[in-house]
């Protein structure tokens, strides 16, 4: 029973600890926060591939009950006089044939209880230092004891504390696609429960929205700038001027949503970065989710990924019985081609959602009112031509892993 280290208990790190408990290893996951986030986050899209690994993990049920509900959005173009309503859930049904919008806080949520009292979770602590031998990985943490494991894998998101201590600098990987992201908790003051409002502009949208369980909203802003901005990723107070210097003048309730984003306790904001790496491994460390292979958050169906990555990496180390070296290139070979067109799609749907200039914003206004007006069969067709359709999440095809490099006890007792 191989002992192996998890950094990470947002996505990919519980889905990870999830299979591989049920493979037979022995996961522990350390998590820098003091414990899961109850509060916060954004919605976030489940496609097909990942709806059917939460159904294998039994927590279909509570995912769907804290789905979203989303039904209607508007879109609103800076300056035109008549907003366009757009049937969600069909344009959800047109790129999907399974899916779900859920708040990220909430999946987590969900994901940590489907190991709970099988998985050691470590709260409030962070590696500080990995040491490889050819037997093991010592491990140092900023507040507990040192630990020896067989194997360590950074599930830690996109700025990943293991992936610098392994890898390096994160400069060397990271690629800016040229827009940024923010998400704010807010008073839900405008009584949202299954509507998104977006209000673009060129260069940037801002929107809220709310679920029908929640009794706050989230203000969303998404813009791109001519040149990289400069802040930290910790500094709050710097991200929060960028945001009202990018979207100053623009019209509706953008002057509202900024001013409650000025206030918001719950607060994210983030350059929307793809992580390129020849190869997310070494050694004994490897990485999931968007610690290896982010296709850019919001825009490349990150979370999808990040749980297939994590089913993947979990079921081709017990197809190899514990073989690393093997588990760890044949997972990385699995998902090599998935995690690519994710990035193609990410890139696409950036610029079309982000207009870049006035007659893209035109453009982008007129195809949501053609949306309403074309049959649905139509647009399936159309989805199924494109290559960068979001459709590509599924065209992936699980492998299924049950059963496999367990012991027959062990089997016996998931399937009783």
């Amino acid at each position: 029973m191989q002992k192996i280290l998890i950094s990470g208990a947002s996505v990919a790190g519980p889905v990870l600890a999830y299979w591989l408990r049920r493979h037979g290893f022995e996961p522990t996951v350390v998590e820098r926060a003091p414990g899961p986030r109850k509060t916060g986050g954004h919605a976030v899209d489940l496609f097909r591939p990942a709806m059917d690994i939460v159904e294998k993990m039994g927590v279909l049920a509570q995912i769907q009950a804290r789905e979203t509900g989303t039904e209607h959005l508007t879109v609103l173009r800076d300056g035109a006089k008549r907003p366009v309503e757009v049937d969600a859930k069909r344009v959800m049904q047109v790129l999907s044939r399974r899916h779900c919008e859920i708040m990220r806080d909430e999946l987590a949520e969900v994901l940590i209880g489907a190991s709970s009292g099988e998985v050691e979770y470590v709260y409030g602590d962070s590696i500080a230092s990995l040491r490889q031998d050819e037997a093991g990985v010592d491990v140092t943490f900023e507040r507990g004891a040192p630990r020896r494991f067989d194997l360590v894998v950074g599930a830690d998101g996109l700025h990943s504390n293991v992936r610098r201590l392994v890898f390096g600098d994160e400069r060397q990987f990271s690629r800016p696609i040229g827009a940024y992201l923010a998400v704010a908790s807010i008073p839900n003051y405008l009584g949202l429960s299954d509507r998104t409002i977006l209000v673009s502009g060129v260069d940037r949208i801002a929107g809220v929205y709310s679920a029908r369980h929640m009794d706050d909203a989230r203000a969303l802003f998404l813009f791109r700038s001519a040149r990289e901005l400069e802040y930290h990723h910790r500094d709050v107070a710097r991200q929060k001027q960028l945001l009202t210097e990018a979207f100053a003048g623009l019209g509706w309730e953008a002057p509202r949503l900024l001013a409650e984003a000025q206030r918001a306790q719950v607060f994210y904001f983030d350059t929307i970065t793809q992580l390129r790496m020849d190869t997310w491994t070494r050694g004994r460390v490897t990485l999931a989710g968007d610690a290896g292979y982010s296709p850019g958050a919001a825009v490349g169906g990150s979370t999808s990924l990040a749980i297939v990555g994590a089913y993947v990496l979990a079921g081709e180390l017990a197809a190899a019985g514990g073989d690393h070296v093997r588990g760890f290139r044949n997972c990385e070979e699995t998902l090599r081609e998935y995690v690519t067109s994710s990035r193609s799609l990410a890139l696409t749907v950036a610029k079309r959602l982000i207009p870049g200039s006035p007659l893209g914003l035109w453009l982008f206004a007129q195809s949501a009112w053609l949306f309403n007006r074309v049959p649905t069969s139509w647009l399936r067709a159309l989805a199924r031509l494109s290559r960068s359709s979001v459709q590509m999440h599924d065209a992936f095809v699980l492998k299924d892993y049950a059963d496999v490099g367990r012991p027959a006890a062990a089997a016996a007792a998931v399937h009783a």
